[in-house]
């Protein structure tokens, strides 16, 4: 297209109707771009809002989206963050300008939450919803450094993301001017991607009456600024997190588990053992953590799960608290 001096529109790419797209390039221009969190694939929010109002587990959900049509037959894109990561890589080049492939993007799906994940999240005050995470780290040089992923997070219960329910899609942007911006709607379906398709063609019409040439402007930046900026290292990215761990319930393991933690310089904010007639002899054991690094983290859960107390691989879950 750049050779042919031509343009490609693809505002349907990500988010369905919403225009967030164009609302980054052209609503939000005269802002400097903070952050970016989206809740881009319909599916996967589709199955964790069914999970944490029903109970049931997550096979039994996915089956019934694919009744239902919100989920494919091989679910693989899906479920495990990828279609997600292709969106956010999108909008990290929108925002940031940054030249980023979805396989650079640290990605996780959804597999492997637990109801038990969504009844602890309710009560410690949040909801789990399959985000995508954008953010700039400016020096004060100048040098900018990307961070993106794709995650499972908990979020505040109270905040706008956490209340998207069901198949709909939602991107909030924080500008530097403008301060927090959301964009809800739906992501998919056959009415909301021809409205964003034929709105791409409406503006190709326009600049063809305007100028005869017929080329739209789809990027936030000139197709020659948009370069590879470094991309922050999975292992620095620091954030507050949930673990779960399944535990023999035997004096001292409980004590491994956080001696395991204190050792990486992983603070503890809360334990929680949930013991119930079902549980025999292992028990869930609950960890919020302070906010610590990736790299410690990822440490101390490997020297856990090889704990001769520990019976099942721990899950983790991030914790973005501004939202």
């Amino acid at each position: 297209a750049a050779s042919a001096g031509l343009d490609i529109a693809f505002e349907a790419a990500v988010g369905g109707g919403i225009p967030i797209l164009r609302s980054l390039r052209e609503g939000l221009a005269a802002n400097q771009i903070q952050k970016v969190l989206g809740i881009l694939n319909g599916t996967t929010n589709y199955v964790l809002t069914e999970m944490e109002s029903t109970g049931e587990d997550f096979e039994v959900v996915l089956k019934r989206a694919q009744e239902l049509g919100y989920a494919e037959a091989d679910p693989t894109f899906d479920v495990d963050g990828i279609d997600a990561a292709h969106k956010l890589a999108l909008l990290t080049a929108m925002a940031y300008g940054a030249d980023l492939t979805f396989e650079e993007i640290p990605t996780e799906g959804i597999r492997g939450l637990l109801p038990l994940d969504f009844e602890l999240a309710a009560e410690f005050g949040y909801r789990i919803k399959l985000l995508g995470v954008a953010k700039c780290h400016r020096g004060a040089d100048g040098s900018e450094r990307i961070e993106a992923r794709v995650q499972p997070t908990m979020v505040p219960a109270s905040s706008m993301l956490a209340n998207v329910d069901g198949a709909m899609n939602a991107v909030e942007v924080l500008g530097n001017a403008v301060g927090p911006t959301l964009y809800y709607g739906a992501g998919a379906g056959e009415m909301p991607t021809a409205s964003a398709v034929v709105a791409d063609l409406m503006e190709i019409a326009r600049e063809i009456q305007r100028s005869g040439a017929g080329p739209v402007a789809p990027l936030s930046y000139l197709p020659e600024h948009i370069v590879p900026k470094p991309v922050i290292p999975e292992s620095e990215v620091a954030a507050r997190a949930y673990l779960r761990f399944t535990a023999r319930d035997e004096p001292g393991v409980l004590g491994e588990i956080t001696s395991a933690l204190g050792a990486e310089g992983v603070g503890i904010a809360s334990v929680v053992q949930r013991k119930t007639a079902e549980s025999g002899d292992a028990v869930p054991v609950i960890v919020l953590t302070h906010t610590t690094t990736e790299a410690a983290l990822q440490s101390a859960v490997a020297k856990i799960a090889g704990l001769g107390g520990v019976t099942e691989t721990p899950r983790v879950i991030r914790i973005e608290e501004e939202v």
